[in-house]
Order: C-alpha cells, then sequence, then structure tokens
C-alpha cells in the first residue's frame, strides 16, 4: 500500500461503509474503505505537497473510491484555470459514481465562466455519464445567476437522459432553474420538450421543493403525463 492508503485505511469506520455501500451501486464494492468526508478533505488538504499532489493527479486510475474523492478535492482547490480544466478533462473519464461527482467544484471555473461555457458543451456531449452529469452541474453551479443564459436549458434538454444519474440531474438542473427563472423553464414541462423521465423527475422535484409556493406547485402538477 501507499502511505496514502495506509492512512485512509487506519481511518476507516466499518459502519459509514456499509451505509455508502448501500449509496454507490455503481462502485466495487472492494474499492469502498469508509471514510468519512471531513476526513478526506483534511487529508486533501494537509497530507499533500505541491509536488506530491502533481504526482497523485497524475496516477491514474485510483485503486480506491476515497482516493478519487481526495482527487476531486485536490483538483477543487486549484487556483490556475488551464492547470484545473486540464486535470479535470484526465480525470472525469474515471469518475465513475455520483458521490465523486458531486463532490467535484473547482470554483476556479465560476471565475473564467465565459471561457469555461464551451467545454461544457462538450461535456454534455461525453459517452461517460458521469462527465454528462459534471457537465450539467456545473451549469447549476455557475450559470444560474449573472451568466444565466436561456439556450442552456436547450442543451440540457438535448443531452440523451437514458442514465439514472443523468436524469436526475437533469431534473435537479430544471428544478433549480424555475426556482430562480421559472417562466425560462415553465415551456419546457408546458410543451413535453424533456425526455419523459426528466420531465416526471423534474416535476417531482418541484413538488417536492420549499423553493416554491403551493400554487406554483399546483400549476405545475397540470403538466405531469399521463
Amino acid at each position: 500500500m501507499t502511505e496514502l492508503q495506509e492512512k485512509l485505511f487506519s481511518l476507516r469506520d466499518e459502519e459509514y461503509r456499509k451505509f455508502n455501500l448501500k449509496l454507490l451501486p455503481t462502485v466495487e464494492k472492494n474499492s469502498v474503505i469508509g471514510v468519512r468526508m471531513p476526513a478526506l478533505r483534511k487529508l486533501a488538504k494537509n497530507f499533500f505537497t505541491p509536488e506530491t499532489a502533481a504526482l497523485f493527479t497524475e496516477n491514474l486510475p485510483h485503486d480506491y473510491h476515497e482516493e478519487n474523492l481526495i482527487h476531486a478535492a485536490l483538483i477543487s482547490g486549484m487556483k490556475n484555470y488551464s492547470d484545473c480544466l486540464d486535470a479535470t478533462k484526465k480525470f472525469l473519464p474515471f469518475v465513475d459514481n455520483w458521490a465523486v461527482c458531486d463532490s467535484f467544484n473547482p470554483k476556479i471555473f465560476s471565475r473564467h465562466a465565459k471561457e469555461f461555457e464551451p467545454e461544457i458543451k462538450i461535456f454534455l456531449r461525453a459517452e461517460k455519464p458521469f462527465t454528462v452529469r459534471f457537465g450539467i452541474l456545473m451549469l447549476m453551479k455557475f450559470y444560474l445567476d449573472e451568466f444565466f443564459d436561456e439556450k442552456h436549458l436547450q442543451l440540457v434538454a438535448d443531452v440523451q437522459a437514458e442514465n439514472y444519474y443523468v436524469q436526475t440531474v437533469a431534473a435537479w438542473y430544471f428544478a433549480e432553474v424555475a426556482a430562480k427563472k421559472f417562466d425560462a423553464a415553465i415551456p419546457f414541462l408546458r410543451d413535453k420538450k424533456l425526455s419523459p423521465g426528466v420531465h416526471e423527475k423534474t416535476i417531482q422535484k418541484i413538488c417536492e421543493s420549499r423553493k416554491f409556493s403551493d400554487d406554483k406547485k399546483n400549476y405545475i402538477k397540470k403538466f405531469k403525463m399521463k
């Protein structure tokens, strides 16, 4: 084992591992050690030197789920846009579950939103479902306020969303758009522009959310597919 792997196993929580396995059906069971996120964030922050972090992020694939979570945290903390984008592109093909994908949050991209937008379009056309999920997450995290563009909704609607984890994040995206830009989201539900799975999940998320009034929820329910 590497020194990092030895450290991870020393932090193992078997009950947490069992709980995690229920949430990660796409992950090989033997690859999950069972380390809680606060400990992983602390390792990502304190375990590496700049040199060892660079070596670690170049050494793909990793053996363990927790190593992927640390990898995502290291990239998320990068301060240079070009370096972060390169590292992201190298890592995304190895992301195989929602937990790693959703923890991956490179804030430097928000400061280069115009420059980063074409990259998102490439992610949305990827064959790997978690690369697509990552692209939609980036639109949701960084493009709902200052950089919002109604064209983004069509980009997500055009995604081939047969995969469950792509469907759920697409529905989450449209529900978040509806919370902030209600009039922009409504035509996609009213005119049935989304795939059936995304359409129904979007309505479900809106109806379960506290961000919407009862009047808006009742209005949205009218667009359920019969």
